[in-house]
């Protein structure tokens, strides 16, 4: 009778906990603007040149705005998806190369996002980049 009940007791800590835990991510997750045209400005660069594209989109996601894009203005990028979504393997033709160590970070009013391109809510009048950095 009470193993039955500490396992009772265990598995309902369990539920609590699990509940908690996605109550939290609900609440502090990235959340999209509104819809509406959003003004934005995109800079890529990969070390040797920048290339600055500017505009509006109504996309939620950062990955929308690149998807609209994506073969207008001389842009253009490729993607997998990751264990943490969607990764960027290439941009305007520029891959990122495990051999050379580099990846395409994405910036946010030039902080370094926290989040995946597939994530990263777009905001009226925000500052995107993705530059091709080095890691250790």
């Amino acid at each position: 009778m009470n193993k039955k009940r500490s396992y009772i007791i265990g598995i309902s800590a369990i539920l609590v906990c699990i509940i908690c835990f996605a109550l939290v991510y609900i609440r502090f997750s990235p959340k999209p603007a509104a819809g509406g045209q959003k003004a934005y400005t995109l800079e890529v660069s990969d070390g040797n040149k920048n290339i600055l594209y500017s505009g509006k989109t109504d996309s939620e996601y950062l990955s929308g705005l690149m998807d609209e894009l994506k073969n207008t203005d001389g842009f253009e990028y490729e993607s997998s998806a990751g264990d943490y979504g969607m990764y960027i393997t290439s941009v305007n033709g520029i891959k990122a190369d495990d051999g050379r160590k580099t990846y395409w970070a994405i910036y946010v009013n030039g902080e370094f996002s926290q989040y995946g391109a597939d994530s990263q809510p777009v905001y009226d009048g925000d500052a995107y980049a993705l530059r091709l950095e080095k890691y250790e």
